[in-house]
């Protein structure tokens, strides 16, 4: 059983006759959250050994009837046990298998796995399987993290404006549990039920890395080679992730395009920016504005796909991805050079 949009929450909270779930996907915070919201369905403390059973790909390689047995075992304690597979891979698919065929016991298999494509022969079992189901984590983005970002602050009895909620959907969103711990951070700058502006995000959340993601994003944008290659650099060296910068940029050319679309069917710019939800950061507006002039939607759709390219590239070709990466950049600034 395939699960998404707003299917996954209800299963979340009940699963029903499932008896394996894989969680898996890119965001690991999220993964790793959603696995522990299912086991906690089962088992109040999941450090409790007699109803926890943690396997791993080596394990069942080693001993293919483990899984089996893990299920159908009773807890000395008592209560409902819980056999969570860390790293799941195609290479425990035969296992998996086995076991959804001929179900043992009642404990409930969880599968935890990083990202999966479309031809991985565990994520087609899992989507594909009665008694199963795959939850695919994404990173948050758009709609989803502003809604992520809203529920945390007014648990902290926090509002938030409209431009502290743009710089925040900027530079958060790659993995959920980092976004939950920046809020968590904010919430505390904060210290008291308040508003939330743009100098508290910045001052809390706007780290060197996010306000040089942003100048890496509007260097690309505005065709300056020299800007975005210095930059790169420099969240290399911080520790940031290729594939973080390529998502990061794509989220900014993506609402370039979206904002492009609309200046092509006649609105204004100002119109078509004004109307991005989140809004621009007022002190990007202009050079935002200026950025439309330069990238028509045709062009925009082509630099959105040599960022998907690249992300694929790196995950695909065995190349470094640092360099895949930058030569993505390169090739959206010297396009953003000629008009």
């Amino acid at each position: 059983m395939k699960l998404n949009g707003g299917r996954v929450e209800a299963f979340l909270k009940s699963p029903g006759a499932v008896r394996a779930v894989l969680v898996y996907g890119a965001d690991t915070g999220l993964v790793r959250e959603r696995v522990e919201r299912l086991m906690r369905l089962a088992v109040e403390d999941l450090r409790d050994p007699f109803r926890v059973a943690e396997l791993s790909p080596a394990h069942l390689k080693d001993d293919p009837a483990r899984l089996a047995d893990e299920a159908a075992a009773l807890a000395l304690t008592g209560g409902k046990r819980v056999v969570v597979v860390r790293d799941g891979g195609d290479s425990i698919t035969g296992v998996v298998g086995a076991f959804l065929g001929h179900p043992v016991g009642d404990a409930l298999v969880v599968v935890e796995a990083s990202e999966l494509g479309p031809r991985s022969s565990l994520r087609k079992l899992f989507e594909t399987a009665d008694n199963a189901a795959a939850l695919a984590c994404y990173a948050d983005e758009g709609a989803s993290l502003a809604q992520v970002i809203a529920e945390e602050l007014k648990a902290a009895g926090l509002t938030i404006e409209s431009d502290a909620l743009a710089f925040l959907t900027a530079h958060l969103g790659a993995d959920r549990r980092l976004t939950r711990a920046e809020l968590t951070k904010l919430a505390l700058y904060m210290g008291e039920p308040g508003r939330v502006t743009l100098a508290d995000a910045v001052a809390s959340v706007g780290d060197a890395s996010a306000l040089s993601l942003d100048d890496l994003c509007f260097g690309c944008a505005d065709g300056d080679v020299g800007t975005a290659l210095s930059t790169f650099e420099r969240l290399l060296g911080e520790g940031t992730q290729p594939i973080s910068v390529l998502r990061t940029v794509g989220r900014h050319f993506q609402r370039l395009h979206l904002a492009a679309g609309w200046v092509e069917k006649g609105r204004s710019p100002e119109d078509a920016i004004g109307q991005l939800k989140p809004p621009v950061i007022f002190k990007s507006v202009e050079r935002f504005r200026r950025q439309l002039g330069r990238w028509p939607a045709d062009r925009l759709g082509r630099a959105l796909q040599i960022l998907l390219e690249a992300e694929s590239d790196c995950k695909t070709t065995g190349m470094p991805a640092a360099e895949i990466t930058g030569r993505a950049l390169i090739a959206l600034a010297r396009a953003a050079g000629r008009r």
